[in-house]
């Protein structure tokens, strides 16, 4: 069991509800005595935490299907649920609290075995407690607890959270440079992000990433120590809670935007390197060619370059500076099973790096920042992104958002 959010004064005890089904909000309201002194189940129960690889692997022809299609029916019967009381995700949690529940129970499978994603309340409730703390129970031991409260067999649970509201406290970039000597108000940064979920050691969310930055770094350092251009490493905060530690970092220097001759971001695991997409910059695509060309094949043999791409809008920090134009690019990585082992999960520890990729890694990323360093400056021609089909409107450039710079900043 996984608990996080607010303090509590000791154990809570109590028994255990559903979220109900009711038929709008005045329904609703009129239920929420019952929830006082109980812990509300937020989330669907899976009907089976076992994975879709093993049924296939191990059960009759049409095993997987049937459990994809029992996932779905599940998801789409709760979510059907929670939209027929008619309220917002985070106003149904508000009038839970105020009803004096005791806590929340969520559980957010990865679909994995016994993995579980982190975050606050779940990501598919996407609501913040305020004053009753929230418990992530594994796929295995909530579906035990939803069925003994949907059949009303009145279990009862005792629930420890223990944590300490210590206000506004400053969270830190890391940057730092080699100062270029022919053009050195022109950049190459190196970017990653510091930080990442509880529940695990965010090894490659993004650890992985930031030791390639930090390693490029050192090796640029030691056989490239007079750039041409000023080599930036910048490790971001805040890129969790909404790209923040970057995209203040971009609102404070615009001075290195302009000047910025690319960024090479890396966040999503510890696989090799095995994608890129120039993000709709119509001149990027000759020069990584031209890099390439001069690199080992072992390094880059099997890189997927996408050219022209289509400029990304979030997902990690490349964002915060593709947004205005400069030439930004997220060195994508092999999966290692990223999505359902290790990606905000209780999975995320050291024991999953591949310590070999991670090595090829840091050797293309220096490789790649001393090429761009010492290479003509890149053009910032957008292509046409062409009309939504969904919408007949014309696509546009992704604007660029300011950071949170406060915790209430995330939340207004």
């Amino acid at each position: 069991m996984l608990g996080w959010s607010v303090a509590t004064n000791g154990p809570k005890e109590g028994g255990v509800v559903l979220l109900p089904e009711v038929d709008g909000e005045a329904a609703f309201r009129a239920w929420l005595p019952k929830a006082k002194g109980m812990f509300v189940m937020l989330t669907q129960a899976e009907a089976s935490c076992r994975p879709a690889s093993s049924w296939e692997e191990h059960g009759p022809r049409d095993a997987v299907e049937k459990f994809n299609d029992a996932r779905t029916a599940a998801r789409d019967a709760w979510t059907a649920r929670i939209d027929a009381i008619g309220m917002e995700r985070q106003d149904i949690v508000d009038a839970l609290e105020n009803a004096g529940v005791a806590g929340f129970f969520t559980n957010y499978w990865t679909g994995s075995w016994g993995t579980e994603r982190i975050f606050p309340m779940t990501y598919s409730f996407r609501a913040m407690n305020r004053k009753a703390a929230a418990f992530n129970l594994s796929c295995e031991d909530y579906g035990l607890v939803y069925r003994l409260a949907e059949n009303g067999q009145g279990p009862k649970v005792r629930a420890v959270a223990e944590s300490k509201d210590l206000g506004e406290k400053p969270v830190y970039n890391v940057v730092g440079m080699i100062p270029g000597k022919e053009l050195p108000n022109e950049y190459v940064l190196l970017s990653a992000h510091y930080d990442s979920w509880d529940g695990a050691s965010g090894v490659t969310d993004n650890g992985t990433g930031s030791v390639t930055m930090l390693e490029a770094m050192r090796i640029l350092k030691k056989v490239y120590p007079n750039p041409k251009r000023t080599i930036v490493i910048g490790l971001w905060g805040g890129e969790e809670q909404g790209l923040n530690g970057s995209r203040g970092f971009a609102a404070d220097h615009p001075e290195i935007l302009e000047g910025m001759q690319v960024t090479f971001n890396q966040d999503n695991g510890t696989g090799r390197i095995a994608n890129v997409s120039t993000q709709g910059l119509l001149g990027a695509g000759e020069h990584f060619a031209r890099w390439f060309a001069q690199m080992p094949g072992i390094l880059v043999g099997n890189i997927d370059l996408n050219v022209p791409g289509s400029p990304g809008s979030g997902g990690s920090d490349y964002a915060s500076f593709i947004c205005a134009g400069a030439p930004a690019f997220s060195l994508s990585a092999t999966s290692y099973d990223y999505g359902t082992a290790t990606w905000h999960t209780n999975r995320d520890t050291l024991d999953k790096i591949a310590l070999d990729d991670l090595k090829g890694n840091a050797t293309i990323t220096a490789y790649l920042a001393y090429l761009a360093s010492e290479d003509s400056r890149i053009s910032r021609d957008q292509r046409d992104l062409g009309v939504d089909p969904r919408t007949g409107e014309q696509r546009t450039w992704p604007e660029c958002q300011l950071p949170a710079r406060e915790t209430s900043d995330r939340f207004k």
